[in-house]
């Protein structure tokens, strides 16, 4: 062997040593793990929500009835006040008048009706000896009614003086919260005009319409009025959620529900009571009911398994073969921003893709034994 065949040996043993060392491997296939669900039934409680507006239970409009001067007014808005508290005065002097008067002739009625008495009782005196004709006996009598009416007349126009000078103090008719008052001091007021709403707000109730579901129930159960109170005693309670996404803290309770369908809508109106101990609900407040509605026995998924396609919405089915195949379903949505209802397109048993459900292609294989992973 020369020199150079040597040499070649040489380079060809290193290149070999070197390629051993540097150890090598073709790139291989990484397998893409997707997590898979079993689909099952289960029941779910779903929060149903309705627009809702808060009144109170005894809020009262308070109008005048009689009409005059407005001389004071006698609270502000917002104010907490309790029944019989003065909320308005109206100019008294007319109506004060008018009540002397009344007492006054109310008087002369009864100095009447006096003599009219004593001139009957004188006059039948006299008919039992046979000194005045029957005549005369008859007359007395009728003067002496005459003059008994006349005083009933009198203590009556009285009476209706009084409750009108009554009226020109305004009080409240129940305890609660003064609304807004649009009237001044000095201005006329008269019957009809509003001067201002008294909010009852110890209680307040919720307005708010219910959709089919509830109204199905309703009608199994025949709409008897028995039948209602028992439905409505068995609701579960409801929430208030304010317009900034703030939940009332204080539970309540569906308290009625009318018999009557709306033929357009389709729903029902109902109420719902919350107690408001620390006045922090007004009317006129709107919001959300929230009602916790038990779904039993239906097929439950998380949101992630679902794909969006325009107006479709596509589960991915894990085949025998361990590949994906999309399938349509028809989805609602529990409202708890991570499941969803199946309504239809899976049974009970399919496998589908949750976490990477997005990824998926179709006859993509998702499902791999240990050995291949």
């Amino acid at each position: 062997m020369n020199k150079k065949q040597s040499l070649k040996q040489i380079v060809v043993i290193c290149m070999v040593a070197a390629l051993g060392s540097c150890n090598l491997d073709m790139p291989k296939e990484k397998n893409t793990s997707f997590k898979t669900l079993t689909v099952k039934k289960q029941d779910i409680t779903v929060p149903v929500k309705y627009s809702a507006k808060m009144k109170g239970r005894t809020d009262v409009l308070i109008s005048p009835q009689v009409s005059g001067q407005l001389t004071r007014i006698a609270v502000s808005e917002g104010q907490q006040v309790t029944k019989g508290t003065v909320l308005f005065v109206i100019d008294p002097r007319n109506a004060q008048l008018d009540l002397e008067a009344a007492e006054a002739s109310l008087e002369a009625s009864l100095a009447a009706e006096s003599s009219a008495k004593l001139e009957y009782e004188s006059t039948k005196n006299l008919f039992e000896k046979n000194i005045v004709s029957q005549y005369a006996l008859s007359d007395a009598e009728n003067a002496y009614k005459h003059a008994m009416a006349s005083v009933k007349q009198a203590r009556a126009t009285a009476n209706r003086a009084r409750v009108t000078l009554g009226f020109c103090t305004i009080t409240a008719p129940v305890t609660g919260i003064i609304g807004e008052i649009p009237v001044r001091t000095g201005e006329q007021v008269s019957p009809g005009m509003v001067l201002t709403i008294v909010s009852g707000n110890t209680n307040m109730d919720a307005e708010f319409s219910v959709t089919e579901a509830l109204v199905e129930q309703m009608v199994q159960y025949g709409m008897s009025t028995a039948d209602v109170e028992k439905y409505i005693a068995s609701l579960p309670e409801v929430t208030f959620v304010m317009k900034n996404g703030t939940e009332y803290p204080h539970k309540g309770r569906i308290t009625s529900v009318t018999g009557v369908v709306n033929a357009t809508t389709g729903s029902l109106s109902c109420k719902a009571s919350f107690p408001n101990p620390d006045g922090h609900l007004y009317s006129g407040i709107q919001g959300t009911i929230v009602l916790p509605y038990s779904e039993k026995d239906v097929i439950v998924i998380p949101q992630n398994a679902v794909v969006r396609l325009q107006d479709k919405s596509l589960v991915y089915k894990v085949q025998a073969d361990s590949t994906a195949t999309a399938i349509d379903v028809t989805v609602e949505d529990v409202g708890n921003g991570q499941d969803c209802i199946v309504t239809s397109g899976l049974n009970i048993g399919d496998q589908i893709v949750t976490t990477g459900a997005n990824n998926v292609k179709e006859g993509q294989k998702v499902l791999f034994p240990d050995s291949e992973k």
